[in-house]
């Protein structure tokens, strides 16, 4: 095509992205950020619950172990970790998995250890250990057991 004069017209191309391109990277930045948030939980609290579920799981263990033998198992706190008196030994570990896992409060404290008695008997006292963090004390949870049910883990201002 011309133009009166001779000249001929070159359609011109405007560099950039169109509006569909940008929609989807943004999406795509939105999905990818979401899952990142999701994926990166506090780590002090993921690592306090599973050390309570570590422990609920070792507890009744001990119970049942107790319960098979007819030997009484107490379970109580040292300086390093916590010990379970009356067990196989070697059967149960005797640490917790991070250092900075302490005890707070347990049904039973003596000299400042918290006890909790395993059995023989099928059913046990109510008892419960209260674990919190000693880089984060306002996080805790509880690990209780009515003496019938096994021990489960809550949150430590639950009934």
């Amino acid at each position: 095509m011309g133009r009166p004069g001779g000249e001929t017209v070159t359609p011109t191309r405007h560099a950039g992205f169109t509006l569909l391109e940008l929609l989807v990277v943004v999406a795509i930045i939105a999905v990818a950020s979401a899952g990142v948030s999701f994926a990166m939980r506090d780590s002090s609290q993921t690592q306090l619950e599973r050390e309570a579920q570590r422990l609920a799981a070792l507890l009744e263990s001990g119970r049942a172990q107790s319960r098979t033998s007819g030997v009484p198992i107490v379970w109580h706190t040292t300086p390093g970790g916590f010990q379970f008196d009356g067990a196989a030994p070697q059967s149960l570990p005797e640490y917790w998995l991070h250092a900075d896992t302490q005890v707070s409060q347990a049904t039973t404290m003596v000299a400042g250890q918290a006890l909790l008695t395993l059995g023989p008997e099928p059913i046990i006292g109510p008892q419960e250990v209260v674990l919190g963090s000693a880089d984060h004390p306002k996080q805790s949870l509880r690990v209780s057991t009515d003496g019938l049910r096994p021990f489960a883990v809550q949150p430590a201002n639950s009934p």
